[in-house]
């Protein structure tokens, strides 16, 4: 049912563009083939005579090309009209056509528009032309407007910054965060209990620190990538731009929006252990001043893990509407949903992972399983006024989700029996935020500045209900045999003295700003300072306790940018982020933590970005990110709690992105990290290793064009060994694994893809939850894919 819903939806706006369209038209043909440089796509276009300032805004925007203009050569001049069924590249000549104006690309995806002579070519110089919405070519993203909130190079962004492009996830067939953070060097995926994201980012863990187009998005939960137009990972602590908690960075996800462009894709996928998966991205302008797009997925599929299923649907329309040439308004709508079978993985043995088999599943898998839901609205309105651009953002979000499971403990001695627990969960969380921002670019005294202000309110209401798991209704814990631990004993599920069930409000009210500075050709300045008021208001249902909590929350950032030349940057930063007491999912508040201060992460970084060639850009960091004001019990009266407890991460890493020539497109990233207990916390003694923080990731992924019709792709990921869990006394192994992928243009309407992970089969641990649920590496896996594009 959800399938023909998923179809009846795309045909519809399908058949709704086709006759919007009205005219013939080429597209890129081969998402499996991304081609750098698309001039054929024809947009409709419907441009009337205007000032060429204004025609080239509706420019932009029909055809998602980021256009600079030379304001002072383009005052007082009028373009013709432009309409019809145009390649992007005709439509700029046509309104160019007799003002004196030329265009120059500067970096594949900005046209340079200023008079004949002046900073441009005498001659057009369109080709090649990419038409992009998402400010990406292949692997490469050269600007974003995440990192500032202003549109920067991300050359010249003083912070480490990994993005995960469309193109890339398309390539590996990525469908989970656990896949796109492969590729982000110094973050890892905890296994989350088999029902949430858990990154781990310098050495900071965390289930909140994740962004949905700048906006928060912190349910605990299991995100899909489906209607993913890039992944962007923003690494140190990031308070100045998002709020609090992003310690140690922060993971945002830019999604597909209504362009005027075309957009017309079918995949349907299958593979190993019953893969079935499909996915629909359709849309276009449906007139010169309105575009729609829609998304959508539905998936039904196994694991190599025995018993475990999986069931996923989403849907999520957008639409942009033009208000003249200076206002745009996008407002967009997402139903997803995801059951799933928990599973928490395999127990260790003598501080390794056990020898179980690794498709063995530890408990009652009829009693282990999640069901969530979410349903979000967001709009988004842009102005233009002179200099100033005025942009507000709102989101509001709803997360209904309830799990239970049975799991896996610790192995007795002799490594015959495994300990099984149980309890479950409900949560339910309503979010809504407003953001709003101002941005100027002006220039005084020979400096040049891009001034922001905004303000961002929200509110998060918050449920919990727990449950814990009796085994034949007597006893929350059975020794069930190693060698056989799939069981199916009954278990209910009712509140122990213990467990959660509360209620919790919190408020956020912030106001930043910043400054971006243009001090000379050769150095560059960004200062920026946030005020928060975060208030929480906490309620025991059980024992009908209030608590509250309200912190003032002032975070800085600065960063020094040094160009020895124009594709070099070498910068240094520092940044600082708050984690109020109550922690980052609001449950961690008791009459202990009530009077507790926020920690602090401050980080220091270092760095050097250069691109090499017009789309394949380097990277490097060195950096130190300390954690302080954290919890500890007093050295003179254990009962008591202090707030000397500090970690510290250390580390370096190297990025690689882009294309080495037309037929050859790499992304590869490298980490080396130390993350350590400096002072002794509540978890930890002092010297203790920071768990799922491995010594060293290794990643590297090419991708050859062999042949006009055919591709391939081969992939290498590195872990060396780190621990299960903060008491250091599990360790996973590490490993490599290699994973290949084949690229084939049956038509120029059909793609066909294989891809193959863990070619040479073999096995590994790559996370886990603690040191008795460690998940164990998929082995060889197939996945099969045919993608269609329409006219």
């Amino acid at each position: 049912m959800r399938l023909t819903v998923l179809l009846g939806a795309g045909c519809l706006l399908y058949g709704g563009t086709q006759a919007a369209a009205q005219a013939p038209r080429s597209v890129l043909l081969s998402a499996l083939a991304p081609v750098p440089g698309d001039t054929t796509s024809s947009i409709r276009f419907n441009i009337p005579a205007q000032p060429l300032a204004d025609a080239l805004r509706a420019f932009s925007r029909q055809a998602a090309v980021r256009v600079q203009l030379d304001v002072s050569a383009a005052a007082g001049v009028q373009s013709q009209a432009v309409s019809g069924a145009l390649t992007a590249p005709e439509a700029l000549r046509q309104l160019l056509a007799g003002t004196g104006l030329a265009a120059q690309f500067a970096d594949g995806e900005t046209a340079m528009v200023a008079r004949g002579g002046s900073g441009v070519s005498g001659a057009y110089t369109l080709t090649p032309l990419t038409v992009v919405g998402s400010r990406s070519v292949g692997y490469a993203t050269r600007r974003t407007t995440t990192a500032t909130k202003t549109d920067t190079p991300l050359r010249d962004t003083p912070q480490s910054v990994s993005v995960v492009t469309g193109e890339l996830i398309a390539d590996q067939s990525m469908q989970s965060m656990a896949d796109v953070v492969r590729y982000v060097p110094g973050v890892s995926m905890g296994q989350g209990e088999g029902h949430r994201d858990a990154p781990t980012i310098r050495g900071t863990s965390s289930t909140a620190d994740f962004f949905v187009d700048g906006v928060r998005d912190d349910a605990q939960y299991l995100r899909d990538l489906y209607n993913a137009e890039r992944v962007e990972a923003l690494k140190g602590a990031n308070a100045m731009i998002f709020g609090r908690g992003g310690g140690g960075g922060v993971i945002n996800r830019v999604t597909r929006e209504a362009q005027w462009a075309p957009t017309r894709a079918f995949t349907l996928e299958t593979g190993s252990y019953e893969h079935r998966r499909g996915t629909i991205d359709v849309g276009q302008g449906l007139g010169p001043n309105v575009a729609a797009r829609f998304n959508g997925v539905f998936e039904d599929s196994h694991g190599f893990r025995d018993e475990f299923g999986l069931r996923r649907f989403g849907l999520n329309p957008t639409l942009a509407v033009a208000l003249g040439s200076r206002t745009t308004v996008r407002a967009g709508y997402e139903y997803f949903s995801d059951d799933r079978t928990v599973d928490r993985g395999i127990p260790s043995f003598q501080g390794r992972p056990s020898g179980a088999d690794i498709e063995t599943f530890f408990g009652n898998p009829d009693l282990s399983y999640s069901e969530f839901q979410t349903q979000s609205a967001n709009a988004f309105v842009e102005h233009g006024i002179g200099g100033l651009t005025i942009r507000n953002r709102s989101r509001w979000a709803s997360y209904d989700k309830f799990y239970q499971n049975s799991f896996p403990g610790a192995v007795n001695a002799d490594g015959s029996t495994v300990t099984l627990s149980a309890y479950s969960n409900a949560t339910d969380r309503t979010n809504l935020f407003n953001q709003t921002d101002l941005t100027w670019g002006l220039r005084t005294a020979g400096v040049g500045h891009t001034l922001l202000a905004g303000v961002e309110i929200g509110r998060q209401e918050t449920e919990n209900f727990r449950e814990t798991g009796y085994y034949n209704d007597a006893t929350t814990s059975v020794q069930a045999p190693f060698g056989s631990p799939t069981v199916n004993t009954p278990i209910t599920f009712r509140q122990s003295a213990t467990d959660a069930d509360n209620q919790a409000t919190a408020t956020v009210a912030g106001v930043y700003l910043q400054d971006q500075l243009e001090l000379s050709r050769y150095l560059q300045a960004i200062v920026g300072l946030r005020f928060d008021r975060f208030d929480v208001d906490f309620h025991n249902n059980r024992n009908d306790e209030s608590l509250d909590r309200s912190d003032d929350l002032l975070s800085p950032r600065a960063g020094l940018v040094i160009k020895p030349a124009e594709p070099v940057s070498l910068y240094g930063s520092y940044t600082v982020s708050y984690l109020p007491s109550s922690g980052d999912q609001f449950s961690s508040l008791n009459a202990t933590t009530e009077t507790l201060e926020p920690e602090q992460f401050t980080n220091y970084e270092v760095g050097a970005k250069w691109d090499v060639l017009p789309n394949l850009s380097l990277t490097s960091a060195i950096f130190q990110l300390d954690r302080t004001n954290t919890s500890a019990p007093d050295p003179n009266d254990p009962t008591r709690t202090v707030q000397t407890g500090e970690a510290r991460t250390t580390g370096w890493e190297l990025g690689a992105q882009g294309s080495i020539a037309d037929f050859w497109q790499v992304t590869a990233g490298f980490s080396q990290q130390r993350a350590r207990i400096v002072e002794q916390t509540s978890a930890a003694p002092a010297g203790a290793q920071v768990p799922l923080v491995p010594r060293r990731t290794v990643s590297v992924w090419n991708r050859w064009q062999v042949l006009p019709q055919v591709g391939v792709g081969v992939g290498v990921l590195h872990q060396s060994k780190m621990f299960a869990a903060i008491d250091n006394t599990v360790t996973l192994p590490g490993f490599t694994r290699v994973d290949g992928a084949v690229f084939v243009r049956i038509t120029p309407l059909l793609g066909a893809q294989v891809n193959v992970e863990n070619l040479f089969d073999e096995t590994y641990y790559p996370t886990s939850h603690g040191n008795n649920n460690i998940l164990p590496g998929a082995p060889r896996t197939v996945r099969i894919s045919l993608t269609t594009r329409g006219r």
